[in-house]
Order: structure tokens, then C-alpha cells, then sequence
């Protein structure tokens, strides 16, 4: 069944929809996710009608920022990463070189809570995302990502631990990457819960060349199904690996594995109205990403991208279309960066409802991305913070929140204002 897609190029500070083909087909992600396979990676997201033409707006300061403000909750935070709550609304935020704060009644604890693994704080290692166990009033569980090892041999882990408030308690290593790297690049490190409660990690490649593992550039790895390198794994929350995996009972594939052929995605959350996964990705030189998950499929990184050799300049691959691989909604060229993704769905910003918020590292700004009923990608809209954005929540009061990944980092809260 061909359909047609956009594509997005730009000219003269503004973003062009084009029309092209590919093909789409469905497939259940554990019951919580549309799936689109395509043949061409494109700009733009896959579509059961035809998407005109329509020029999308991709401004410095976009007509909604009238209705809303921004409010810097907390300064002084150092290098933080990712953000959770618990129940009680108190904040869990991490910061990469290994410590974990909590912020209660807007206020952030001076000193940081004990009990965290010691971590690899090395270029983009350290203490990276944190998640709470959606049961955590009864089990009082909370999970971390971070870098473990040494700068010649380092991984991904998983730790899940007991908070009673004060100190994380019975930490537990509950899940590791199964290949050892060298360098500090590429550990991906997102959580996100689904609905049957089963965990979804993002793990990265591994790092740009020159490094290598098993006499190969270390990217390719996004490719082995014996790898956990370059791929987003699904676990209990216990650990171990859920019976309806895509590649469980596959002798040549690694159980825990969800999908594959990923650089490293730094941005996941979960669309309740529509029962989606969405993934933001960093390309090399360009060629960034914003995916929806399936499971068992192959997103193509790196014999299918828009990327460039950081050292040449020159195309990474010369197929931007492969079959068998999963085309993005969109992709970003210059790069922005993104890491954080949200989906959001509460009341503060009624006009926002149903839109994706997505930060940007490199382009210091939060990216607002309006979707249609199918789910295709039809505007976008810049909200400039002017800092290196590396996560956006939407917390439990339906405000959003930016961390700022700075020295001196910062929870920037984005408000409606008194008119909206």
C-alpha cells in the first residue's frame, strides 16, 4: 500500500513540506503502540491520506509564547539529567556526577540523598536518568541508569533501590549491557514505563570512531541482535525479560531487545491517547530523529541515515531508505540535539493537549510538534530557553519542566500566563 509522506528541507529560515511515498504497515507494540514500517526515512511521519503542502513554523519566539511564561524554579544544579516525582509531588532530579537531589515544596535539599552507585562520571557518563516504580507508595521502588566501569571498560546499568525518604536502601543491579566499550560516549540511559509495566531502557551505540569492538567500528553494533549496543531493551521490573519480547525464543537474537538500529536516544514517552511510543535520536552532523517504537523492528542506524562523518563531513551512508527499516516521523538537519521528549496530556495548556515536546541540546530550545489524528507530524514550533535543554517533563500539576544541562543547571517551569 504506497501513501504519501513530506519531507522537510529548509529554505530561507523556513521549513517546506514535500510530498513522497512509502509504504506503512501495523503491528501491536505489547499492546501499547501503532506501529509504521517504511522504505524511505523521511522528514516527516507516514500518513494513510495524502499530507498537502504546508509550510511549518519553526520561529525563535512562536506566536503561542504569549500564553505562557518562564519561571526558573531552581539554579545551581550541576550537570542535572533526568527528573521524576513521587507520589507525594516531592522531585527526584539527577545530576551526572553522581548525585541524586530531591526538591520538596519548591525547595531543593542541600544535601544529596546517600545510597547511589558509585558511577563513571566521564564525558557523557555518570548519573544519568531516574525513574519511580509506578506502585512505589506500596514497594517504595526507584530505578537509575548511570555509566559503570573505567574509561577503557564501561557500560550501561540499571540499578533499582528502596527509598525510604531519606536514603536509597537494598540497591540492586537489575539489568547491564552485555558489551563492554571503551570512551565515555553514547550510553543512551532513558526509562520509560508502559501501561502493563514493563520497562523500556534506551542504550546507545557505543560512540563515534575511532572506537571500535570486535575489529569494527563500534556503531555497527546497532545491527548485532547479540548486542545490547544501539538498541532500546524492555525489561520487568524486576529485571527480568518480559515472555512476550519480540526476539524471545530467537537463538540469535538477545531476549531483552525491543528495537535496533539506534544511535543513541536520549528522549522516550508514551502516548495514552493513541497507545504510542515515541523516541527522539541523536544523529552524527544531522540527521536527528523523532521515531515511533515497534517492536522487532530496525530503525537502520547506521546503513540508513542522514548523518555525516563528524571528521569527512562525508554521508555516513548512501542509502537514506533501505527495506526492512523503520522511517522516521521526522529528522532535524542541521542537528538540534534532542534529548527529553514528552507527550503532552494535562489541563494547564489546553491548546497544547495532544502535542509532543521535545529539548535540544545543541539548539538550546524546546521543540513543540503538533500531530495530526493519524499521528503524522504537521508543525513545528521553537520555545528558545536559550541553555542546553536535556530533559522536558510534564509534571503532576500539568506544567511543564525543563533541565538545563549547564555547570550551573537549572529547573525552568513553563507556566500559563494570567490571560491564558
Amino acid at each position: 500500500m504506497k501513501n504519501q509522506v513530506t519531507k522537510l528541507r529548509k529554505k530561507s529560515g523556513k521549513t517546506f513540506l514535500f510530498p513522497l511515498t512509502k509504504s506503512i504497515i501495523l503491528l501491536a507494540i505489547a499492546g501499547c503502540t501503532l506501529n509504521q514500517t517504511a522504505t524511505s526515512p523521511t522528514q516527516a511521519s507516514s500518513s494513510t491520506q495524502p499530507v498537502t503542502n504546508t509550510t511549518t513554523k519553526q520561529t525563535q519566539s512562536s506566536p503561542s509564547q504569549a500564553n505562557f511564561r518562564q519561571v526558573t524554579v531552581l539554579q545551581g544544579l550541576e550537570r542535572p539529567w533526568g527528573i521524576a516525582w513521587l507520589p507525594d509531588g516531592a522531585m527526584l532530579i539527577t545530576e551526572r556526577p553522581g548525585r541524586l537531589r530531591i526538591v520538596r515544596n519548591g525547595k531543593l535539599d542541600p544535601t544529596p540523598i546517600p545510597g547511589v552507585p558509585e558511577v563513571l562520571a566521564v564525558n557523557q557518563g555518570g548519573l544519568l536518568d531516574v525513574a519511580v516504580h509506578p506502585n512505589f507508595a506500596q514497594n517504595r521502588f526507584i530505578y537509575l541508569t548511570y555509566a559503570h566501569g573505567t574509561d577503557q571498560a564501561n557500560r550501561t546499568r540499571v540499578a533499582r533501590a528502596r527509598f525510604d525518604g531519606k536514603t536509597l536502601q537494598d540497591l540492586r543491579v537489575i539489568f547491564e549491557v552485555n558489551r563492554t566499550k571503551s570512551g565515555g560516549q553514547h550510553f543512551g540511559s532513558r526509562m520509560l514505563w508502559l501501561p502493563d509495566r514493563t520497562m523500556l531502557i534506551s542504550i546507545g551505540d557505543g560512540g563515534n570512531p575511532p572506537v571500535q569492538l570486535d575489529g569494527q567500528l563500534i556503531r555497527q553494533q546497532a545491527q548485532n541482535l547479540q548486542s545490547h549496543l544501539g538498541k532500546i531493551v524492555r525489561i520487568n521490573d524486576d529485571g527480568s525479560i518480559p515472555k512476550d519480547n519480540p526476539f524471545v525464543g530467537n537463538n540469535n537474537a538477545n531476549p531483552a531487545i525491543w528495537s535496533y538500529g539506534h544511535r543513541n536516544i536520549q528522549g522516550m514517552t508514551f502516548d495514552p491517547v493513541n497507545n504510542r511510543v515515541w523516541v527522539n535520536e541523536h544523529g552524527a552532523r544531522g540527521g536527528d530523529e523523532l521515531n515511533l517504537v515497534q517492536a522487532g523492528k530496525n530503525y537502520g542506524w547506521p546503513i540508513v541515515t542522514y548523518s555525516r562523518d563528524y571528521a569527512t563531513g562525508e554521508p555516513i551512508s548512501q542509502k537514506t531508505s533501505q527495506p526492512g527499516t523503520v522511517n522516521p516521523q521526522l529528522f532535524w538537519t542541521p542537528a538540534v540535539a534532542p534529548s527529553g521528549l514528552v507527550f503532552y496530556n494535562g489541563d494547564r495548556f489546553p491548546q497544547w493537549r495532544g502535542n509532543l515536546f521535545s529539548g535540544g541540546l545543541v539548539s538550546q530550545d524546546v521543540r513543540r510538534i503538533t500531530l495530526d489524528k493519524a499521528g503524522n507530524v504537521s508543525s513545528q514550533e521553537t520555545i528558545k530557553i536559550s541553555q542546553r535543554v536535556r530533559d522536558v517533563q510534564q509534571g503532576p500539576d500539568g506544567l511543564l519542566y525543563i533541565l538545563t544541562d549547564e555547570q550551573d543547571g537549572q529547573l525552568i517551569r513553563l507556566e500559563p500566563t494570567a490571560q491564558n
